[in-house]
């Protein structure tokens, strides 16, 4: 039988939650003429009719708050590669500084080079603890067939070839 412990604390927990893979995300639009966004590596895909997705945002984000509203929000799931445009949208300051991005529909934003691209509009957002669960109605979308980032065990990795 495995021997399962309480969760004795939050870094005992970011383990167990590094455990899983995810990709990586970033979340954009234009505020004001100024392209704001945030990396977000938990997204999921909800429902196909409609067409949903979800991400987790700390209740803390000054930056959610800023794109709750927005008509559209560029969703891109970043590429193998994109790296420092991941931890550049994780970081304070300046997001977009050395991000090439490009401008989408209704002020949505997206991340060049990116594996994928979805132009969303925000649909609903559920509490979730220290963290709010977005729902995002997707409208449009384009894939690049590139591979995804992949986060594990807090690192970037990449996919083996198969």
């Amino acid at each position: 039988m495995i021997a399962l412990q309480s969760v004795t604390s939050e870094s005992h927990l970011r383990e167990a939650f590094g455990c899983f893979p995810s990709g990586v995300t970033a979340v954009c639009a234009l505020v004001d003429g100024v392209p704001r966004g945030m990396a977000a590596s938990s997204f999921t895909s909800v429902s196909l009719s409609p067409p949903l997705v979800s991400i987790c945002i700390q209740r803390t984000s000054s930056t959610w708050p800023l794109l709750r509203d927005r008509p559209r929000l560029g969703l891109s799931v970043l590429a193998e590669g994109q790296d420092d445009a991941c931890l550049r949208l994780s970081a304070r300051g300046d997001r977009f500084r050395d991000v090439d991005w490009e401008p989408g529909p209704d002020d949505s934003v997206f991340i060049s080079g990116s594996s994928a691209w979805l132009e969303c509009a925000p649909h609903a957002e559920l509490p979730a603890g220290d963290h709010v669960i977005a729902l995002l109605e997707i409208y449009r979308l384009h894939t690049a067939g590139t591979p995804p980032l992949v986060f594990h065990g807090s690192r970037f990795r990449r996919l083996a070839a198969g």
